[in-house]
């Protein structure tokens, strides 16, 4: 799926709860306009009893073995809690308390089974704590929220992300956040190497797991392995990978900037002489790819090493090459992260939400995640993917 493209759907219902609790609850004149409704928050001062109790007043009557077969097949509380309300006579927002109990009594009786309003709380707790504790407390949650998204795939048959996004429907999708699970693991492997192995095993299963994904994201994958082996001290792990990719593949710029990077900003080895021998070698291809990008990053590097000279000339074919192709440096792949724009479609069945109507133009996306970034030196490459300085780029 091509950068910044839009899904139009119905979000999923603890998504919209969100956005209720997020955007409407904090307004009062939002809050009027919607009306109270129940959350699920309340739930949680609730005894079992007491809301095995809430649905016998809806006309619902469920046991714990009944519920356990019931999760044992579905992939959300929503799933189940769908026909429970077409047969319940309640209507209004009373009745989305038959969703409330289904999922409180699913997360309190059988947290081993993974569901879809688990993981959604799970990705937001995530990018909660990222803004308050950093990577490394988030990423703790979000490894635990990719374990959920594996057993997900694994229980539905699911091979694609763009097909779990269309059953998900999540405050975030998966296609957005598996690209900032992968930035902020390697954050926090900076703190803790620990996180650049997850972060190897994470892209690896990825990869494995959805061949067929976007071409950029396959590549931005492949490096994000390459350069964790690199920065674990495993160099020659590195090498032969891009070796091998680039030998499938010589015409992929951004590998041979990928593979050069890694004597450059990374902890393990500085080695501008090798970094330069290998935007060289993949410069020399007639045919690469973002050929600008590379000699802008061939100017970099003389000019590190006081040639500016032949700074100023890579400098100058970078220019006319980019200016040559119109390159789009949004869609360009030095992009390090993809975004998918959600628009909200407040209609259809399910949750009573038509009480949301009025609100539906001031919520025109997705509640705004963070966009992650890497963290970068002054005189690292931007990572929005300029091919310029991070100091003379975003960092000015």
């Amino acid at each position: 799926m091509a950068p910044g493209r839009e899904r139009v759907h119905m979000l999923s219902w603890v998504a919209m709860e969100r956005i209720y609790e997020r955007e409407v609850l904090p307004d009062a004149k939002l809050r009027k306009q919607a009306g109270e409704r129940p959350l699920r928050t309340q739930a949680k001062r609730l005894t079992d009893g007491e809301l095995l109790a809430k649905l016998r007043s809806f006309g619902i009557e469920i046991d714990r073995a009944w519920l356990e077969r019931e999760c044992a097949r579905a992939l959300s509380a929503k799933e189940i809690a769908g026909p429970l309300m077409d047969k319940s006579t309640s209507r209004g927002q009373e009745s989305d308390w038959i969703w409330i109990c289904v999922a409180t009594l699913w997360r309190r009786w059988f947290p081993e089974q993974p569901s879809f309003e688990v993981l959604d709380d799970r990705m937001q707790n995530g990018y909660e704590l990222l803004k308050t504790s950093g990577a490394v407390a988030a990423c703790r949650i979000w490894l635990e929220a990719w374990t959920d998204v594996l057993r997900l795939l694994d229980k539905a048959g699911i091979q694609s992300i763009e097909e779990f996004d269309e059953r998900f429907r999540g405050t975030q999708s998966l296609f957005n956040w598996i690209q900032d699970l992968e930035s902020e693991l390697w954050n926090a492997g900076l703190d803790d190497r620990q996180f650049l192995s997850a972060r190897i095993a994470m892209c690896e299963e990825a990869m494995r797991r959805f061949p067929s994904d976007d071409g950029l994201m396959l590549e931005n994958r492949r490096r994000a392995v390459a350069e964790s082996f690199f920065e674990l001290g495993e160099t020659d792990q590195a090498e032969a990978l891009y070796r091998e990719w680039l030998d499938a593949d010589p015409c992929w710029g951004w590998g041979w900037i990928g593979w050069s990077d890694c004597y450059r900003f990374t902890r393990t080895e500085r080695d501008l002489n090798r970094c330069e021998q290998i935007l060289r070698e993949g410069f020399a291809i007639a045919d690469v790819r973002d050929r600008a990008d590379i000699a802008d990053r061939l100017a970099d590097v003389c000019e590190e090493q006081g040639r500016d000279g032949e700074a100023k000339e890579f400098r100058q074919q970078s220019e006319r090459r980019a200016a040559t192709a119109e390159v789009s440096r949004t869609v360009s792949s030095a992009g390090k992260v993809l975004r998918q724009k959600t628009q909200l479609n407040f209609g259809g069945a399910g949750l009573p939400l038509s009480e949301l109507s009025n609100v539906a133009g001031m919520l025109r996306e997705t509640p705004a995640m963070p966009i992650t970034r890497q963290k970068v030196g002054r005189n690292e490459p931007c990572p929005c993917g300029s091919g310029k300085k991070y100091k003379k780029c975003c960092g000015t």
